[in-house]
């Protein structure tokens, strides 16, 4: 299988240095220059930052910052939490963070979510996408058919496409034993890495519209490809806020 491949995103933090300068001693005869007056007086204390007293302004303020992480830490002083979510399929989703990887904008904060004293805000800091493939399945298992009979099936199923008797679509939903059944065989798209290795290999080897069988562990696929592979959001860098 080939693995994700991640990616990585620099939050830059600004460093500012500051440098002394050092002063030349005054040459004889010459008075010492003067002193410029200090630009604050002893015990003025810097102007500080406002901090947002209520999730909206929190969620404003976190969407307009240009380092939202450095915010965070340093402005609004909470604990928080960086992952990179893989978005495996587009069509259903395994959780929230799934979700919002997908559907979500750059840069915007969703939430609070969660129960009382355990609230969130989540916010989607970057996406890089990844490639997926569009393919349909009729599965035969072969822990409850024995290889010879699982594979004499598939040539049954296979005849019937050639000859049209059958569509695709009406031949999962009366012999497959996966949950692709109730949807006619469709699994959507799905990422790449996702796929067991020989039926992602098999996938580029085929065109758009071919059928074909692959044998893993667990029984017998055959697979349609409905569509040709594309780019689509695979990856989301999210940054969970505890309030």
């Amino acid at each position: 299988m080939k693995r994700h491949q991640l990616f990585i995103f620099f939050l830059g933090l600004s460093v500012h240095v500051v440098t002394a300068q050092t002063k030349a001693p005054p040459t004889a005869g010459t008075p010492p220059a003067s002193t410029p007056p200090a630009a604050h007086s002893a015990g003025a204390s810097q102007q500080s930052i406002p901090v947002p007293t209520t999730i909206t302004g929190m969620k404003a303020e976190l969407e307009k910052s240009p380092n939202p992480v450095l915010y965070t830490k340093q402005i609004l002083k909470k604990r928080f939490k960086i992952d990179t979510v893989v978005v495996t399929r587009t069509r259903t989703f395994n959780s929230l963070a799934d979700s919002l990887a997908y559907n979500g904008k750059e840069k915007k904060v969703y939430g609070p979510y969660g129960d009382k004293g355990n609230r969130f805000l989540v916010q989607v800091l970057s996406k890089a996408p990844n490639q997926f493939y569009h393919i349909g399945q009729i599965f035969i298992d072969t822990t409850i058919f024995r290889y010879r009979i699982a594979d004499s099936l598939g040539n049954k199923i296979l005849e019937k496409l050639r000859n049209g008797t059958a569509t695709f679509e009406q031949l999962a939903q009366t012999y497959s034993m996966g949950g692709e059944a109730s949807l006619k065989g469709d699994l959507g798209w799905i990422a790449r890495g996702v796929l067991l290795p020989q039926i992602e290999h098999d996938v580029n080897l085929h065109k758009k519209g071919e059928v074909f069988k692959v044998w893993s562990r667990s029984g017998m696929h055959i697979i349609k490809k409905i569509d040709e592979p594309k780019q689509d959001i695979g990856f989301a860098l999210m940054m969970q806020v505890f309030l």
